[in-house]
């Protein structure tokens, strides 16, 4: 039961539509159920405001499609698969109706949710081989309820690039900025925003780049202000925290 749910089911009390004791029985359903296999947190949008996504890599696709059983049986309206084959996406399918990305390797069930962050995340890549990583950023957002904007290929190699997008990057409220190599992009993008930058390392690169650690590395070092790290790859987590900034306002 999702925080909007449980207002409405308070306000149904209080308006005399339902009983007390009909809404003592909706919260007390329990907060996770136990397939056995896993154990599906029913009350995570309760806690975090964001419920659970199905992390794909690893799950057979029967296990991924009892647990989206689960979710769309207790109400969940959008489920986010990530990590997922073509395959895999395939055979899901089957038992529900997904919408499959190939390049962020993330499925959808249900509609995406109209925005309702307080303004525009930009995700932005160093080259177009950033692209996959940060298309799993992108979508993650507009999951959560995000407006976003792609700056794809604005690196350094030719920063006149984006200095030709300065106006969304300038009026983000976040930005998510993916890059590989060296991973420049964040510092130079810290240096001209004025909000904060999410940097997301790739492991896009030549054998020195070791696999995103040296990215990693640089951005971890930026002098610019203002500026986070995630994980080697990490479009999804990028993404989640960037939809948490921006809803941020919102929050009472």
């Amino acid at each position: 039961m999702s925080q909007r749910d449980i207002l409405h089911t308070l306000e149904a009390v209080r308006d005399g539509a339902i009983t007390p004791q009909d809404a003592m029985l909706k919260l007390k359903l329990e907060p996770f159920e136990d397939l056995g296999f896993a154990k599906v947190d029913h009350h995570r949008e309760l806690r975090q405001g964001v419920a659970e996504v199905i992390y794909g890599a690893g799950k057979t696709s029967d296990q991924i499609i009892r647990i989206a059983s689960a979710m769309r049986e207790r109400g969940q309206k959008t489920i986010m698969i990530t990590r997922i084959s073509p395959e895999t996406a395939d055979l899901i399918h089957a038992a529900h109706p997904l919408e499959y990305n190939a390049l962020a390797r993330i499925g959808l069930i249900g509609e995406l949710p109209e925005p309702d962050g307080d303004g525009t995340i930009v995700v932005a890549t160093g080259g177009t081989s950033d692209m996959a990583v940060a298309e799993e950023a992108a979508l993650t957002a507009e999951a959560l309820g995000n407006k976003v904007t792609r700056l794809y290929d604005v690196g350094v190699s030719g920063v006149h690039r984006l200095l030709h997008n300065i106006e969304p990057i300038m009026s983000a409220r976040c930005i998510v900025a993916v890059a590989g190599m060296e991973g420049a992009l964040p510092s130079v993008i810290g240096g001209l925003a004025d909000c904060p930058v999410i940097a997301v390392p790739t492991s896009v690169g030549y054998g020195a780049s070791l696999g995103g650690v040296a990215a990693l590395l640089s951005m971890l070092n930026s002098c610019a202000s203002g500026v986070s790290v995630v994980n080697i790859d990490n479009g999804f987590g990028g993404g989640y925290l960037a939809s948490m900034i921006n809803h941020l306002e919102g929050k009472k």
